[in-house]
């Protein structure tokens, strides 16, 4: 599903080379679940950044689904970024003039789906992830929890075949954390490939695959 060779991300910060991916190499499967987990600069959000079509590395090879990304334009990336990947976030970034219904819906709406389909489609997310009696409701008259099951529902809306998920518990209280990271794991079993980046070593440990991160390299994966 994810294959990246010999992949490094240099960036110059004040006139200094700074190696946030050093040669990394990693190989995803479709389906499973792993965790990114190391101290904080040591390359994980760089890593999900590649992952994700965001970022590109400054050497090395990416593969998703058998296909060289490495050198596509930005089109191309985002067209497929668009079709493959779910994005969920420590600070939901939800749009705060929408509502829960129509913050879910905006990924179908770029994508240009007619109307009545994103009525549809999105009727029945609302109704799985337990927010039909919060959906005419904007961000701000939702609890955490409720703003980050928004978020990871706009995610899924397109399908994605690969969710990536950046601290997804990291704005939240240990009760709502916990829902968060069940939902996760049930998209995760029902076939989604999951990827959580997280400071949490409890959060991790849930993971069947964890990885560990030090100074841009892997430096544990069991």
């Amino acid at each position: 599903m994810i294959t990246l060779q010999d992949v490094s991300r240099i960036f110059s910060v004040g006139g200094q080379e700074v190696r946030a991916l050093d040669r990394i190499s990693l190989q995803v499967e479709a389906g499973e679940y792993i965790s990114i987990m190391g101290p904080s600069g040591s390359g994980k959000s760089t890593l999900l950044n590649l992952i994700g079509l965001l970022d590109r590395p400054t050497s090395g090879h990416y593969l998703l689904a058998g296909r060289d990304v490495t050198g596509l334009k930005d089109t191309q990336l985002a067209r497929l970024r668009s079709q493959t990947i779910g994005f969920v976030f420590q600070f939901f970034h939800l749009i705060p003039r929408l509502t829960a219904r129509q913050n879910i819906e905006l990924p179908l709406l770029l994508a240009g789906i007619p109307p009545h389909e994103r009525q549809q489609r999105s009727a029945s997310i609302i109704e799985d992830f337990g927010l039909y009696e919060r959906r005419y409701h904007r961000p701000e008259e939702l609890s955490g929890g409720q703003r980050q099951r928004v978020a990871i529902a706009r995610a899924v809306i397109n399908t994605p075949e690969v969710l990536l998920a950046d601290e997804p518990t990291g704005n939240l209280d240990s009760n709502s954390g916990s829902d968060i990271i069940t939902l996760l794991e049930e998209l995760n079993r029902k076939g989604l490939t999951l990827i959580v980046v997280t400071h949490d070593p409890e959060i991790g440990s849930r993971a069947r695959r964890r990885i560990h991160f030090l100074d841009g390299r892997i430096v544990d994966d069991s």
